[in-house]
């Protein structure tokens, strides 16, 4: 038996498989960025600190840009690529909407669908916790106006035949916050009576 044409393709299959061990490391570690970025923007705007989302956004923007050159995979095919992307969706669309009063479509922010829809999906969390802390501050009609986000949102989605999975759990979960809104709503609706 001749090994020799052998050793050869082993010893191209090692470089190769090094080659890829470094980029998946490379890959790893910006989708790590991505999310630390993402929990910045998330908690700047919280805080009204719109500033530091927007340097955080111009940041966020620049990694996405880098691991979208280097993987050639679909995305929604490798989980913390996944994960990345969605928290970066989650995030962009937050500041969007708390900014200009809009959402970004999946072009926009260049996603593949799964990754949109599941950060759109967790949009809703930020957005349940934002419309509780202007409720408590007495700001009902922004209250209002993310309700009807949510409502719109969660109407939209009742159309898709999510499979079982990630997806279908987080959708799952958003008629849980649709229906604490439209509760605190109602409470709007009680204490402006009572004026």
């Amino acid at each position: 038996m001749r090994v020799e044409n052998l050793k050869k393709t082993f010893e191209m299959l090692k470089k190769e498989y090094e080659k890829e061990d470094l980029l998946r490391d490379e890959l790893i570690r910006r989708s790590r960025v991505v999310v630390k970025l993402s929990k910045r923007i998330i908690y700047s705007v919280h805080r009204n600190d719109l500033k530091s989302a927007s340097e955080a956004i111009t940041k966020i923007k620049k990694e996405v840009a880098k691991i979208k050159s280097l993987t050639k995979s679909k995305v929604s095919d490798v989980g913390y690529l996944r994960n990345a992307f969605q928290e970066y969706v989650e995030a962009i669309c937050f500041y969007e909407f708390i900014k200009n009063k809009k959402i970004p479509t999946n072009k926009n922010l260049g996603v593949d669908v799964d990754s949109y829809l599941l950060g759109i999906c967790d949009l809703t969390g930020e957005l349940m916790r934002y419309a509780t802390n202007n409720f408590i501050n007495k700001r009902f009609n922004i209250v209002v106006e993310v309700r009807d986000l949510m409502n719109f949102v969660y109407d939209e989605l009742m159309l898709f035949d999510f499979r079982s999975g990630e997806l279908r759990n987080k959708f799952d979960s958003i008629k849980y916050s649709v229906k604490k809104l439209n509760d605190l709503v109602i409470d709007i609706m009680k204490l402006e009576d009572k004026k």
